[in-house]
């Protein structure tokens, strides 16, 4: 009796951290809506008579929502993590439900002003789970930045094949049945994960059992991004077929609560039959902390004394003012936009790309970009972790890779050729994911979580600036200078020059990024080989003591 009540406490703050973190996950696999538009751009453009430039200033407008995110990151630090998934999945729901109405013709199109403002609400609810998720997770796995960094973010690159494939599977890809799914089913899993997602203070000795359980969310994740790579390619699926799809994707998404389970009872089990391993423990346990606080204090000092001579360096906290009059903040800040800004556009734009090079159905290369810029994400996230342990790698050096590797995507693109549509959604799918998940942890590693949530949305508004600089500028004015008019209003182009120009140019941001974040590579090598020799002494320590 007396054990149990000693390590209960214990067992059901690990329990409670790793069932957040699947409700994080389940909350990650909807928060990708805005990668959809072009599910049902077309359905928009034919309804309201838009240009192409009008159309992509729609995205544009969608996307500025992630710029409002600013609202989140203050917010995070203020609000509980309840209302803050509370207050995006509310605003999701009128923004998407809105865009419902519209299409499905319950009502009369709206202006376009009013469009733009329940657009922008769409894109803005996302801000507000992500950082409830990011801020969260990064604060409960300290350790383990990359692959949670990895993991989530995989996730929200199979929610647009989650989305597309379910509406294909229930709906034939209705446009009308696919946006009251955007306006809902987030709502529907927000309201779950208001229950589970919450800080929990992390464990010191839990470095080997994350790894393990990271693995299997790594594992679930591949399966499911297979499962739905397979399904996109069943020719005319039956509704039979189709409804099992939707079971199986069920079930599997369900699958990782096993972990918080096994991980309950696991810890009960050892609470409750290893009384003498709690009096080797406890004062070991009570050491450790004693040492802890006498290094925390010793650091207080010491941070004390230098914030007297200097600002911080990278590697430290900064306020969001410090991070902001930081040269490497502004080179995460151009090499992400130049990144991010371009990948987006061709996302937003897919629809037009495909009936440009004669595919009028993209639903495809839409669920292609997504499943490959989950592996993007959930490798780079677990790969660039390991190589900091072994190599003191610097994280931006991936983000180097897979810039250059992008620019070889937009130059296939430009080239038109039979299947470069496939290979290049490939590609921009890989890198975009990249991208994402790499840069979530580097900024944390430079500046610190103090203020993470504000860093990470600060960061975010590339997002939007880089929809308007690709998407709405660059793409929108490129296509309409190449395309003619159709009756009743709008416009259509069709063949290899439509984009071309539009890959170039943005071949070359690609190159840019590279050049850039080569030289952030370069400037935080020191801040990595400090972090990679933090990490070799926790294993060894964490051996010792198990021996």
């Amino acid at each position: 009796m007396g054990t149990t009540t000693t390590f209960l406490p214990w067992t059901v703050s690990t329990t409670s951290k790793w069932l957040g973190f699947v409700a994080a996950v389940w909350i990650q696999c909807i928060s990708g809506n805005n990668y959809t538009f072009s599910n049902y751009s077309d359905a928009l453009k034919s309804l309201m008579h838009l240009t192409q430039v009008q159309l992509n200033n729609l995205s544009v407008a969608k996307d500025i929502g992630k710029a409002f995110g600013l609202l989140a990151g203050l917010a995070s630090d203020r609000f509980p993590i309840w209302a803050i998934l509370l207050i995006g999945s509310v605003e999701g729901l009128i923004g998407y439900g809105a865009q419902w109405l519209v299409v499905s013709q319950r009502i009369q199109p709206l202006p376009y002003w009013q469009m733009c403002v329940f657009l922008c609400m769409g894109g803005n609810s996302t801000t507000w789970m992500n950082t409830a998720v990011l801020v969260t997770c990064i604060r409960n796995f300290r350790t383990n930045r990359g692959p949670v960094s990895g993991i989530l973010k995989g996730f929200v690159g199979l929610s647009t094949a989650i989305f597309t494939n379910l509406c294909s599977a229930l709906f034939a890809d209705d446009p009308g049945s696919f946006l009251i799914m955007l306006s809902v089913v987030p709502f529907a899993v927000c309201l779950t994960g208001v229950f589970f997602l919450r800080e929990v203070s992390p464990s010191a000795d839990e470095d080997g059992e994350e790894a393990k359980y990271f693995g299997v969310f790594n594992a679930v994740a591949v399966v499911v991004a297979l499962y739905l790579l397979a399904y996109g390619f069943v020719p005319g699926p039956s509704t039979v077929v189709s409804r099992v799809f939707v079971a199986i994707l069920l079930v599997m998404l369900a699958s990782p609560l096993g972990i918080p389970v096994y991980s309950f009872f696991k810890r009960r089990w050892r609470a409750g039959n290893d009384v003498e391993g709690q009096r080797v423990n406890d004062p070991l346990l009570q050491s450790r902390e004693k040492e802890n606080e006498s290094v925390a204090a010793a650091e207080v000092v010491v941070e004390e004394a230098v914030a007297v001579k200097r600002a911080p360096v990278v590697g430290e906290e900064h306020t969001i003012l410090e991070a902001l009059r930081s040269l490497d903040f502004w080179i995460l800040f151009v090499s992400f936009l130049c990144g991010v800004g371009t990948g987006l556009a061709v996302m937003n734009n897919m629809g037009q790309i495909g009936l440009a090079l004669g595919y009028p159905d993209v639903s495809l290369f839409v669920s292609l970009t997504s499943i490959w810029g989950f592996f993007g994400r959930i490798v780079s996230g677990s790969v660039s972790e390991f190589t900091i342990k072994k190599a003191a790698t610097p994280r931006p050096l991936w983000n180097a890779a897979s810039q250059l590797l992008m620019a070889v995507g937009y130059i296939l693109l430009a080239m038109a050729m039979p299947g470069s549509l496939y290979i290049g959604s490939i590609l921009v799918g890989i890198c975009y994911g990249v991208r994402l998940a790499i840069t979530v942890p580097t900024a944390s590693e430079l500046f610190g979580l103090k203020y993470y949530g504000l860093i990470y949305n600060i960061l975010i508004l590339n997002l939007p600036l880089g929809s308007f600089l690709f998407s709405g500028l660059l793409a929108g004015i490129l296509y309409d200078m190449k395309a003619t008019a159709t009756e009743g209003g709008g416009n259509t182009c069709v063949g290899g020059h439509c984009y071309r120009l539009v890959f170039i140019t943005m071949s070359g941001a690609s190159i840019v990024g590279f050049f850039l974040d080569i030289l952030l590579s370069i400037r935080t090598k020191n801040i990595y080989n400090k972090i990679s020799m933090s990490k070799k002494p926790k294993k060894s320590l964490a051996t010792s003591n198990s021996q």
